[in-house]
């Protein structure tokens, strides 16, 4: 392994289709000049992407006077290039910084981005003098902008003062990016309201508002109905009847951007933490279990649950990190947890209540995984995905996901998941413990497409729902549309929607109730008796990114890894390192493919396969470089590319990714 440095290079140009939050005046680096700027590299369907805006809003607020965040949205779907939706969507996260339209992907070519997100700092002369992949660098960011500061002010090229953000005007209504909704005991509908940061209880016309659950401020704060606050909450469960009482709350909620969840009682509306720490769940690092230290053993007495998800076993090591948030395995057993409000969970988009399991089982969109939570037991825990993003069945503890938003059981006990990153409608088996996919080919396909279900496609889903036949419907979030799933067929029930995000079904099953976020609304439709939809095809689609040329025959893959500030490589017991390689299609491969140690590896390309996908995950652990700490704090630095390439004579033999900790 070794460090990336980059050369002295001036940045490029920020060029795209037009820009966002300037009051309609177009920015050019020139006008930066002085500024220390970072560009975010981002498209707003990605989970990561929305982790990193949440990353840097206190760093922003902190720094408004001398830093400038310039969003530069890169959309992976069809649907994320509307720039209608790309102006929804900077509303719904509440962007508060200047974005940069670049539906062509020219500023994303321009600084060879490979990845959602990317961060590149820009110093006040021009320069770039960072660039990093992924989430999870908001300590580095920091640090290196401190520097910056004071470098440039002892030189005098550092100029104080407001930047170039124009908020836009404030929205009124009574429902702001709706997410999904549940009919309550009594009729009357509860909304998770996300943009207003609260839940909104309407009467059964799903209009007139009953009474609001938070404050409406975004935050992390219990109590009653006025003084509680919420993060963009997503998914709502009704909790059975027969555990109400017990539990002492009525409804389940994902609390998406708080990272945790929370039980609400309907009688006097208060909300209660029930999982989680407000804190984000990262792969491998060590405090994700909160309560004791990593090196503490567990009294025999206290009722401690044991940490789970070990995601492959490339080396002892890297196992380790993510059992024990050390690597080596000889300084620490593995840590024990004293219950849910001290797990760390990531972004929670949706609960679905399994009868067989006993518990919720929760969509964590955030890592890729389905958790389940018992509430009566005290326990939530890892039921299946290796936190790997992508579409791979089987059983559940080897299955990848990528970022699960919609749940619904079904009467027969499956949980249908819509599975958004891959466009993908999957359902779980609770009993045997896994996971099959009825639509859906990965990380990269995607349209609108009807007919079997082998050939179906689905755009971004974020919603599913069981009819009382046992059908399924989707709220096929990108494609504005509700498709249904039925004896191996797909057929497009409604199109023209604004996003859908949720469905739930009334009257027996002859009502769809859809929440359309983008439209501030709910919609009810009327099914036809026979259930017949239409079939339709607009085509599908493959992500388009900038293709990267390589030679066919013998191509060296080379993962970079640059350790944060303050940290160093963690290979005191040998490597913690692992790097996974596959192709879309797998002909592209004839060798290098797998899961091994290296942050390196030769790969042989088919030169009779064109082109395709290179799939690689990189993970390496760090930890605090200073030897007078006695037990230094490890993390497990991840991320994952999808590279395009088209097989060339003359062109590079080398591909080389940054892996930045």
């Amino acid at each position: 392994m070794r460090e990336s440095r980059l050369p002295r290079v001036r940045a490029s140009e920020l060029v795209g289709r037009g820009w966002l939050n300037t009051g309609g005046r177009s920015l050019t680096l020139a006008d930066l000049r002085g500024k220390i700027v970072v560009l975010d590299f981002w498209t707003f369907c990605c989970i990561n992407c929305l982790h990193v805006l949440d990353e840097l809003r206190e760093l922003e607020e902190q720094h408004r006077d001398v830093l400038v965040i310039v969003g530069v949205h890169s959309p992976k779907f069809v649907h994320e290039a509307d720039p209608v939706a790309l102006a929804a969507a900077v509303e719904r996260y509440e962007v508060h910084h200047p974005v940069l339209d670049d539906p062509e992907l020219v500023t994303w070519s321009a600084y060879t981005a490979r990845a959602w997100p990317t961060l590149v700092v820009v110093d006040p002369e021009g320069y770039v003098v960072a660039q990093m992949a992924g989430e999870g660098h908001r300590r580095n960011v920091e640090i290196l902008v401190g520097e910056l500061i004071a470098e440039h002010e002892a030189k005098g090229t550092l100029h104080r003062g407001d930047g170039p953000y124009v908020p836009p005007a404030p929205r009124e209504g009574t429902l702001r990016f709706p997410a999904k909704a549940v009919v309550l005991p009594d009729g009357h509908l509860l909304v998770a309201d996300a943009g207003h940061h609260s839940l909104a209880e309407l009467e059964a016309d799903g209009e007139t508002l009953v009474r609001r659950i938070g404050s409406g401020e975004r935050g992390l704060v219990d109590g009653g109905p006025d003084e509680a606050r919420f993060s963009e909450p997503n998914g709502l469960c009704l909790v059975p009847d027969e555990l109400r009482a017990r539990l002492g709350y009525d409804v389940l909620v994902a609390d998406t951007v708080n990272h945790a969840l929370r039980g609400v009682r309907l009688d006097d509306g208060s909300v209660t933490t029930v999982a989680g720490t407000g804190e984000q769940y990262m792969v491998g690092a060590a405090d994700n279990f909160l309560g004791l230290e990593p090196w503490d053993e567990p009294d025999e007495e206290s009722a401690y649950e044991p940490a789970i998800g070990t995601p492959g076993d490339a080396s002892a090591a890297f196992v380790s990190t993510l059992t024990t948030g050390t690597t080596g395995g000889t300084s620490a057993p593995p840590t024990f947890l004293p219950g849910p409000r001290r797990q760390k969970l990531s972004s929670p988009w949706d609960v679905a209540w399994s009868q067989p399991l006993g518990a919720f089982v929760v969509a964590m969109a955030g890592n890729h995984s389905l958790w389940a939570f018992d509430d009566e037991q005290g326990s939530i825990e890892l039921l299946g995905g290796t936190m790997n993003e992508g579409l791979l069945d089987g059983p559940l503890h080897e299955a990848w996901f990528a970022q699960p938003s919609g749940l619904a059981a079904a009467a027969d006990d499956r949980i249908w998941l819509a599975d958004s990153e891959t466009s993908a409608l999957r359902w779980v088996d609770p009993v045997e413990r896994t996971v099959h996919t009825v639509v859906g080919e990965g990380l990269f396909d995607f349209g609108h497409r009807d007919g079997p279900a082998q050939d179906a496609r689905l755009q971004h889903p974020l919603g599913v729902a069981v009819l009382p036949d046992g059908s399924v419907v989707v709220a096929d979030t990108y494609n504005g549309a509700v498709r249904r799933y039925a004896d191996g067929e797909v057929t497009t029930l409604a199109t023209d929607l604004a996003e859908p995000s949720g469905i739930v079904v009334l009257d027996g099953g002859s009502t769809l109730l859809v929440v359309e976020s983008a439209a501030h609304r709910l919609t009810r439709i009327a099914l036809p008796a026979t259930l017949v939809g239409r079939l339709l095809d607009s085509g599908s689609h493959r992500t388009q990114r900038p293709v990267t040329e390589l030679s066919p025959g013998e191509v060296r893959l080379d993962v970079v890894f640059t350790p944060a500030a303050g940290q160093k490589y963690d290979d005191r017991y040998g490597p913690s390192t692992r790097l996974q390689v596959s192709s879309t299609p797998p002909g592209l491969l004839l060798e290098g493919a797998g899961d091994d140690v290296p942050l390196d590896r030769v790969l042989r390309l088919d030169p009779a396969v064109p082109e395709g996908v290179l799939h690689v995950t990189a993970h390496a652990a760090s930890c605090d470089a200073d030897p007078a700490i006695e037990y230094p704090a490890c993390h497990l630095n991840a991320q994952d590319w999808g590279v395009p390439v088209r097989l060339v004579e003359g062109a590079p033999a080398t591909l080389t990714l940054p892996l930045h900790g």
